[in-house]
């Protein structure tokens, strides 16, 4: 149970935020700031009026297909196997646009998630590229973050998925790359200490080197230059497609489940072996940090769960059951080369933030200042 500086523990009344989160605020009925501002932030999108929306998903499937007028591909779709991007896949090939589907596999996949991205390509008929990290490279890198005892061990995942997509979409031509990114289910702010900036290259490429004299040579990082080149000069542009749509993600399982054969996960990002034991199992022994409470409260908020299902869900460990925890423990320890010993070391060592060690956020923050103040000019 998590408590605050003055040792109370405190529960949204609306959501199922709580006080494991530093900054987190409660008004005099109990409503958490983070419920509040979601709510507040994706009134442009929940308060749309129905013909507003067809209206601006015509037009920008219009624009999508123009610019990918006589090439193969029109735009990119990320897809990980989970229901986000399986579901944006779907409903970009069924609104006739031409998507190439870019998978990064890191060596985590799950052999559900393989087989879910499978089935899905097989029967939307879209082509397929998969980029497959150099899995000695990619383990030394964890193994560095491990060391640098950071929190968010998948930047590297994530760093190298916008890398491969920005290249896939720059190498064939494509402006767009449609994302499963959306506010129905991922729109509630992550708190701040509960992962890291995602374009640090400077902070990969430093904590490879300080911990193991690794130099990048085929993992994909991308920074804040490289974010500039592609969405600045070559004009390639990351947009959050379910936005566009009215989207319940039970509704697009069902769906899923019965036309292509999908298989769900009991928890959201549960597609990548790692990702689960990280979130489900790491993340708490270490950090403290439950990531179930902000990804259900999101569903809460926007109506897809009641509050009462949310509380349920979040009894017991964030696994099925203890016999699925451990086969995952003993897959991580054979994977990472790691002793039991090393598991609790690791476990019972002070966290260390992401900006003790080189950042590029600094440079991020005044590059966007910049931007900000040119665009408003």
């Amino acid at each position: 149970m998590s408590k605050d500086s003055n040792g109370v523990f405190q529960q949204c009344t609306r959501c199922v935020m709580d006080t494991s989160v530093d900054d987190i605020i409660f008004n005099e009925n109990g409503i958490c700031n983070y419920c509040t501002n979601f709510l507040e932030e994706a009134k442009p999108i929940t308060e749309e009026t129905e013909e507003n929306r067809k209206i601006r998903l015509k037009n920008f499937v219009a624009q999508v297909k123009q610019s990918g007028k006589n090439k193969p591909y029109d735009c990119v779709v990320g897809v990980s196997g989970g229901v986000d991007s399986s579901w944006t896949l779907v409903q970009v090939v069924q609104l006739g646009l031409c998507p190439l589907a870019v998978h990064m596999d890191n060596g985590w996949n799950s052999e559900l998630a393989q087989n879910n991205i499978a089935n899905l390509v097989r029967g939307l008929g879209v082509d397929l590229y998969t980029h497959v990290i150099d899995w000695q490279e990619y383990r030394a890198l964890m193994q560095a973050f491990f060391d640098a005892d950071v929190i968010d061990i998948e930047l590297l995942y994530d760093n190298a998925m916008l890398a491969v997509n920005y290249q896939q979409a720059d190498r064939h031509g494509v402006k767009f790359i449609l994302s499963g990114v959306n506010q129905a289910t991922e729109g509630m702010r992550m708190p701040q200490k509960w992962n890291w900036f995602k374009w640090d290259r400077r902070n990969i490429k430093a904590l490879g080197q300080r911990f193991g004299h690794i130099k990048l040579k085929t993992f994909p990082a991308m920074g804040t230059l490289d974010y500039i080149y592609y969405e600045i000069f070559k004009k390639i542009k990351w947009v959050s497609f379910l936005d566009f749509l009215p989207y319940n993600k039970f509704d697009a399982l069902n769906i899923l489940e019965k036309e292509f054969s999908y298989k769900r996960y009991p928890y959201k990002h549960y597609e990548s072996i790692f990702t689960r034991f990280y979130q489900g199992y790491l993340l708490p022994k270490k950090f403290n940090v439950d990531k179930r409470k902000l990804h259900l409260s999101t569903l809460v908020i926007s109506g897809q769960m009641s509050r009462e299902e949310a509380l349920e869900s979040l009894k017991g460990i964030a696994y099925l059951d203890e016999q699925s925890l451990q086969n995952d423990i003993d897959y991580f320890l054979k994977k990472m080369q790691w002793t039991p010993e090393q598991l609790e070391n690791y476990l019972a060592r002070p966290e260390i933030p992401h900006d003790f060690y080189p950042t590029e956020k600094p440079f991020w923050d005044f590059a966007y200042r910049v931007y900000q103040t040119i665009k408003n000019r």
